[in-house]
């Protein structure tokens, strides 16, 4: 009785905090995941005060949120979608994989972890954040943007792309051969692959197998379905959270938009208890070591992220205006990168990668959001300035002035319409 009472106080206390946590991020209007990582470096190891009892339940929590976190990302796609997507930009997907997995797996190199470390810390720098930065497009009031199609459309591909990751993650992490690594990666691919051409071409059936006019019922049935197939995928070794996407996949419509209502909620719960616990296996010591390492590899990903958005806005025709703001809201990392390294963490590849990855996501979570907001401005007003003083020495202000207004004028047309799509 009295350790039943002292884990309801415990983790009580937990919940309350995060709700707390989250009210304070509002305020600032910023996301709440760099307060809840750092709430789980205050009672983690090495923190302030440790957590006891409840640690064990946190852990179930944390596993649940990420399934939930990927359930829900798979409910925002239909398969047409993904399928569409994938003939339309995979050329922006491969240059977003390059670009920016690529100095992740370098750092790892360079710091000695050895190349399982080297595919995990890629995939930490290379995924963005959909939730960020789908919470950044609502505030700033770009989600009709000419750009913002070709923002969801890398998005999207990265997402997909976890389907593929992930197995080859969890092989290596295991310790699998090169056979068994194949096996496993070739079952994921098989059953993402069917599970795409069912929605495709049985999607109604499915969601009308699911669908329910009782909220109760519809949320019972998608929850239990989603943690069934989450467990059989990684007793096939495939990744619980890939199963959870594909479940998300496969439902669309009315079905779709009811879970999303009912789910959302207890997304953002069990996603915030994950957030505390990745953090809760940090210890606040061992961060300082690793800060400079991850405060290159931000300023090197931001970039590459910027250059990513810049072309494929580029690619599809969007204004020189539309191209930097493209860039910068791709830039922030989040839920996805801790996902990532979670999984290294739990299967103790490199005891310095979720030092360095906890460093890494609460630099680019905060920063995500000022490059959104300001790359576009900034560069524009470096652009009017070399334009400015690229005119000759001896002509007149005033003509150096209307070449800068003619300049930033052409900046924000393509194809002989403005950004707002009028001729």
């Amino acid at each position: 009785m009295h350790n039943s009472a002292v884990f309801l106080i415990e983790f009580g206390a937990i919940i309350l905090g995060l709700g707390l946590l989250g009210r304070f991020a509002g305020h600032l209007q910023i996301s709440p995941i760099p307060l809840y990582l750092l709430a789980g470096l205050a009672f983690g190891e090495g923190g302030l005060l440790p957590l006891g009892t409840s640690e064990d339940f946190v852990a179930i929590g944390a596993e649940i949120g990420v399934i939930l976190l990927l359930l829900m990302l798979g409910l925002e796609y239909t398969a047409s979608d993904l399928v569409t997507n994938l003939k339309t930009q995979y050329p922006a997907g491969l240059v977003d994989a390059a670009l920016n997995a690529l100095p992740g797996a370098a750092m790892a190199l360079l710091l000695g972890w050895g190349p399982v470390a080297a595919v995990v810390l890629a995939g930490v720098t290379w995924i963005s954040s959909s939730g960020v930065i789908a919470k950044v497009l609502g505030d700033l009031g770009r989600l009709g943007n000419r750009e913002t199609p070709v923002i969801l459309s890398i998005l999207v591909l990265e997402d997909l792309s976890m389907a593929v990751y992930l197995p080859i993650i969890t092989a290596l992490l295991a310790g699998a051969g090169l056979a068994a690594g194949s096996v496993t990666l070739a079952v994921a691919l098989g059953v993402a692959g069917l599970v795409l051409l069912l929605a495709v071409r049985y999607g109604r059936h499915i969601s009308r197998f699911v669908s329910s006019d009782d909220p109760e019922k519809l949320l019972l049935v998608v929850l239990g379905l989603t943690l069934v197939v989450a467990g059989l995928a990684q007793q096939l070794q495939v990744s619980a959270a890939v199963g959870a996407f594909l479940v998300g996949i496969a439902l669309s419509g009315e079905v779709a938009e009811g879970a999303h209502h009912l789910l959302a909620p207890l997304r953002d719960l069990f996603a915030a208890v994950f957030f505390v616990f990745f953090g809760l296996h940090t210890d606040p010591a061992s961060i300082p070591p690793v800060l400079l390492p991850a405060l290159a590899l931000a300023l090197v990903t931001a970039l590459t992220k910027v250059a990513t958005g810049y072309w494929a806005a580029k690619r599809a025709g969007i204004s020189v205006k539309g191209r930097w703001r493209a860039g910068g809201t791709l830039v922030a990392r989040g839920e996805f990168s801790i996902v990532i390294a979670g999984l290294a963490v739990s299967a103790g590849i490199e005891p310095s990668l979720g030092p360095l990855a906890t460093a890494y996501v609460l630099i680019m979570v905060i920063v995500g959001p000022l490059t959104a907001r300001y790359t576009e401005p900034v560069a524009m007003r470096l652009m009017r300035r070399r334009a400015y003083a690229s005119a000759s020495p001896g002509v007149a202000t005033v003509e150096g002035e209307a070449r800068t207004e003619a300049a930033d004028a052409s900046y924000d047309t393509v194809d002989g319409q403005d950004v707002l799509g009028r001729s």
